[in-house]
């Protein structure tokens, strides 16, 4: 079989990518919504309950080339400390992170990204256990600081 010239193949792409560009818009289009006046209209309905959501960034680094905080020394510091403020749940991330320490110096280091979740009522008392949960931390693990993300949602068990 003879080998088809370089125009050929040129045209040959050209009506291919010409196809798989005409068929991408149709392909997304089924997942359109078929009436989009509807969907425009509809009201939306907010699920869940206003709750706050708190992330504290634990770093484990420790100043002066101390030994990192452990595994072992995080999890009994979420058992002792975080959990009888904090009984209804919680959520334990392993991060990896930076700052820049209190002598302008860039520190990598492991971290944990704790998660809680509490109702929005519930936030004054909430916050409180919270500067304790840091406080005794910063204390323990001789830390410069744990920093804290606070977020309103709406949340739904």
């Amino acid at each position: 079989m003879p080998k088809p010239s370089p125009r050929v193949r040129l045209a040959a792409v050209a009506l291919t990518a010409a196809l798989f560009g005409a068929s991408a818009p149709v392909a997304y289009a089924a997942f359109d919504d078929p009436d989009p006046k509807a969907a425009a209209s509809a009201p939306v309905r907010a699920v869940g309950k206003p709750y706050v959501k708190t992330e504290l960034l634990f770093g484990t680094a420790k100043p002066n080339g101390g030994s990192p905080v452990t595994d072992k020394e995080y999890r009994a510091f979420v058992d002792e400390v975080v959990t009888p403020r904090f009984p209804a749940g919680l959520t334990v991330e392993n991060a990896y992170g930076q700052y820049r320490d209190a002598h302008g110096k860039i520190e990598h280091e492991r971290s944990y990204k704790l998660t809680l979740l509490y109702p929005k009522g519930e936030a004054r008392t909430a916050g409180a256990k919270i500067e304790q949960i840091r406080a005794t931390y910063n204390k323990r693990f001789a830390q410069e600081s744990v920093a804290r993300v606070d977020d309103n949602e709406l949340v739904d068990f």
